[in-house]
């Protein structure tokens, strides 16, 4: 039995979250109803994909990948398509890292393991259940409340960077590679160090190089670390960025000013998690997680030859597009959005996340 304690600040926010249940299973769909119940949040549950269809006006849906007559993704493509303003959060017995970052590329708000850890499904519907009540508040409360949103210190008062900050909350919570793309100046850096703290290595180094500042010798001694004697002026052994924040993230800065030498050594990286000091033959393995940025368009630098596709791939299993300040326009001091910078031109590569409204959710 689950028993919780909650502030009534928090207790208000689950109550104007209504959530549906739906898998195959009957008693999960129960337990899971009546431990969301207690929690204050107002649940539904049934195991008919049709019936859950349904209730999406009212309510919301959770869809499983091995329901009966509909798999989850065709479930996810199926309420998406009745109402792009729902949440879901797929639940599977078959978790990886791919197939979650696929389901949120294709608009699902998480992606969750069977068995149910309660605790993290708790903590994933309680952020959404503050993003639905924050959201509600500005359309109620306009600019004095907007002056009160910080995202980990970023303040954003655009609907451009409203998506941003939503879709980084989505892939924080999955240890995969992030491109962030955007004109220089606009916060890249910033979004960088927002995912670390709110991945679940928050905890471990952040690692910071601008690749844009150094030559290619330098900046393999600065990433990879260097052995006594390497190179003139190597008096002492040194380890890199890559092993400092082993463990943590390392935030390659303008990555697309690297040379083509240099990319195939950070493939190196990404594909066999390895690397050597300059001068060693020794090899160390190491597990972090890259975060690039860029204010070039890598996809053309990739067609010019100057960038290689299959490093450019590796980095951008999400990619986040930060806009440039004069897109980031106030609704109230410009009723007028330029096409560019209207809610929902965020994509997480390939593929297209939905607009979201503030509608009820579904788990």
């Amino acid at each position: 039995m689950l028993t919780v304690e909650e502030k009534p600040i928090v207790s208000i926010a689950r109550k104007n979250l209504p959530i549906c249940v739906i898998d195959d299973e009957a008693d999960l769909v129960d337990l899971t109803t009546d431990r969301l119940t207690k929690l204050g949040f107002p649940t539904v549950g049934t195991t008919n994909p049709q019936d859950a269809l349904q209730k999406i006006r009212l309510g919301g849906c959770r869809a499983d990948f091995k329901m009966p007559a509909m798999d989850g993704l065709a479930f996810l493509e199926k309420v998406l398509q009745y109402d792009p303003g729902i949440y879901l959060i797929l639940v599977t017995g078959y978790y990886s890292v791919d197939a979650a970052i696929d389901a949120i590329k294709r608009g699902a708000y998480d992606y969750l393991a069977k068995p149910l850890d309660f605790t993290r499904l708790t903590k994933t519907l309680d952020d959404l259940a503050e993003l639905f009540t924050q959201r509600s508040q500005i359309r109620d409360l306009e600019d004095r409340l907007l002056q009160n949103l910080q995202f980990h210190g970023i303040v954003g008062r655009s609907p451009a960077m409203f998506e941003v900050f939503d879709l980084a909350k989505k892939v924080a919570r999955h240890y995969s590679n992030v491109l962030i793309t955007g004109p220089t100046g606009s916060g890249k850096e910033l979004i960088a160090r927002a995912l670390h703290h709110m991945s679940p290595v928050g905890q471990e180094r952040f690692a910071v190089c601008n690749c844009s500042a150094l030559v290619d010798t330098l900046l393999e001694s600065q990433l990879f670390g260097h052995v006594r004697g390497a190179f003139t002026g190597a008096t002492d052994t040194r380890p890199g960025l890559f092993e400092y924040a082993n463990g943590g993230a390392v935030f390659l800065d303008e990555v697309g000013e690297t040379s083509l030498q240099m990319q195939a050594k950070l493939l190196r990286v990404i594909q066999n998690r390895e690397i050597q000091r300059v001068g060693s033959p020794e090899v160390k393995h190491i597990d972090v997680r890259l975060i690039a940025a860029t204010n070039r368009d890598l996809r053309a630098e990739v067609l010019a030859g100057r960038f290689r596709e299959d490093l450019f791939y590796r980095l951008s299993t999400v990619e986040i597009r930060v806009p440039g300040l004069s897109n980031r326009r106030h609704p109230h001091l410009d009723s007028t959005f330029p096409e560019e910078i209207q809610p929902g031109v965020f994509q997480a590569v390939p593929g297209s996340l939905s607009p979201r409204t503030d509608r009820p959710v579904a788990t």
